[in-house]
């Protein structure tokens, strides 16, 4: 018993100062410049933006000119973003020489500077009015507005899309991700928006945000609205870390393709949810986003999910529905998305004549991606139903962010184990956890995992794995733990830094099991080579625009 109580109070001195420390040393900082001449129609606009690094909220920006050779201050001054980015829009006068820009900042009480760069302003070419048809090019199929989406998949090896070249292209409005449930995922889309936001508006792209869904695995409708809710929290706060809502972004949409809610161990899906069960959460989440963005979301989806995964819904209907069909040429005007032969789709958006009432039409993924200056084999091709007008309607309406509207730093968090299972080798030992915020609301990133007592830890690193079942609960299981009784603790850690780590003790016993027989090996016989199969090309039937 003694030695039992000793071995106890050094598990916890360990395991208390023994993890390391969430908050790493600050790197050197940086801050990064680029420009451009932004098109327009009635004034001459230079945009310069970057991003500063490690990121920091609040840094005063200021930029400077190169004149005669020497370096000057102006009175173009901005603020970095929580995500460390800044951008200043300043009205320019063209000019046949080059000017030369710079900005610097204090971090930390160390002044920073960027690397210079130069521009030479072009007049704005003449025109007769300045209508809205002129400032929005119909350049699309169809003469409609044209656009793109976009994600991690048009960064191949980290490399950056040329927008400017996309603006020539074209192109006059970009989705882009900006958030996912998967932490993983959601790191990569932060990543790449933090990039492309500012550089597509800088080039004259107006600039949208999609949100990839995963749906909870839960029960009851409580769970579901608790899910939703947060969820379209993480979507706000991705926004708050850019700035909010400028004069140059559409609305945000939750992209809702898949109602798979737990994957078996083979990869397939072991249970969906149902109709009643999406529809709810897509209500719930666009609801909430459209409350603290204080814009109204769009939903992206293609047809037969949106008939066969979700109830007709006044309430959804109220939201731009951004349709997916790729079999139906664009440049035909008579064609309309999501319609089928023999019958309608019937979901939220069903018109009258089995239209569907699309705001957006993703007509095919597999654009020539090097035409629009994206480095990818291909990207995703859109096009606006309407008018100008009614496109400029559709980015009407700004929202900049409170204090309070930003994502936390390391808000604390509260973990409970609300159940554990440790019985024999061969099977899983198990731990389900939940994690809140201080209002009792789950955490909306973070993962967990086993950490031991280092006088108890394995001399066979056990198989971890994390099942989120909906945000801020996990089932931990954990495979290939010998017999024996384990110290250690249950630790959530949120690598994008918005909640902080919590913790709780556990000990368990496993009881040695049956050990299985081995497989007898079986004598090599020759075998033939199967024939490969062809090759199947994913874009036959798709607009290779």
């Amino acid at each position: 018993m003694k030695l039992r109580a000793c071995l106890l109070v050094f598990s916890l001195t360990f395991l208390l100062a023994g993890l390391p420390s969430a908050s790493a040393s600050a790197s050197k900082a940086i801050i990064s410049l680029a420009l451009s001449q932004t098109p327009t129609q009635s004034r001459t606009v230079v945009t310069l933006y970057g991003t500063v690094k490690p990121a920091r909220s609040g840094l005063l920006v200021r930029v400077q000119v190169n004149k005669s050779g020497s370096w000057h201050d102006t009175n173009l001054t901005t603020k970095s973003t929580k995500a460390g980015t800044w951008k200043v829009v300043a009205d320019a006068t063209p000019s046949s020489d080059a000017v030369k820009y710079r900005v610097r900042s204090s971090f930390a009480g160390v002044m920073i500077y960027s690397t210079s760069r130069s521009i030479i302003i072009k007049p704005l070419p003449e025109i007769t009015t300045a209508e809205a048809d002129l400032v929005i090019d119909q350049l699309g199929p169809g003469k409609r507005i044209h656009g793109a989406d976009i994600s991690r998949w048009q960064h191949p090896y980290n490399k950056t899309i040329d927008f400017v070249k996309m603006y020539s292209a074209g192109i006059r409005f970009v989705m882009i991700k900006a958030a996912d449930t998967r932490d993983l995922s959601d790191a990569e889309a932060r990543k790449y928006l933090i990039m492309d936001h500012l550089a597509a508006q800088a080039a004259g792209i107006y600039t949208g945000f999609y949100y990839y869904s995963i749906l909870p695995d839960v029960q009851t409708r409580e769970e579901i609205i608790r899910d939703a809710t947060a969820q379209a929290q993480k979507a706000a706060w991705r926004l708050a870390s850019i700035g909010g809502y400028s004069e140059k972004d559409l609305p945000f949409a939750l992209d809702l393709e898949d109602k798979c809610v737990r994957v078996s161990s083979g990869g397939s899906c072991a249970k969906y949810a149902s109709r009643a069960e999406v529809t709810l959460w897509a209500e719930v989440f666009l609801e909430v986003l459209k409350s603290k963005t204080q814009k109204t979301p769009m939903i992206y989806s293609y047809s037969s999910f949106l008939e066969g995964s979700m109830i007709k819904s006044p309430a959804l209907a109220q939201y731009p529905l951004w349709l997916a069909h790729y079999s139906v040429n664009p440049f035909d005007v008579t064609n309309q998305p999501g319609q089928k032969l023999g019958g309608c789709f019937v979901h939220s958006w069903t018109g009258a004549n089995c239209d569907s009432q699309w705001t957006m039409w993703q007509y095919t993924s597999c654009g020539i991606a090097s035409r629009y200056g994206v480095p990818s084999s291909r990207v995703d091709l859109n096009i606006f139903r309407g008018t100008p007008a009614a496109f400029l309607e559709l980015a009407k309406g700004s929202w900049t962010p409170q204090q309070i509207d930003l994502m936390p730093n390391r808000e604390a968090t509260t973990m409970v184990i609300n159940s554990q299972s440790a019985t024999t080798t061969n099977k899983l030992v198990t731990f389900k956890v939940s994690v809140a915020r201080p209002d009792s609301s789950p955490v909306v990133t973070g993962t967990v995992k086993l950490v031991f007592d280092p006088a108890t830890v394995p001399t066979t690193k056990p198989t971890q794995t994390a099942l989120r079942a909906a945000s801020g609960e996990w089932t931990l299981a954990v495979k290939g733990l010998a017999a024996g009784t384990y110290l250690a603790k249950v630790v959530f850690n949120d690598t994008s830094l918005t909640h902080a780590q919590s913790s709780q003790f556990v000990n368990f016993t496993v009881e040695q099991g049956p050990t299985p027989t081995p497989k007898p090996t079986p004598s090599v016989t020759p075998t033939k080579k199967p024939t490969p199969k062809p090759s199947v090309d994913g874009c036959a039937k798709q607009i290779r625009n």
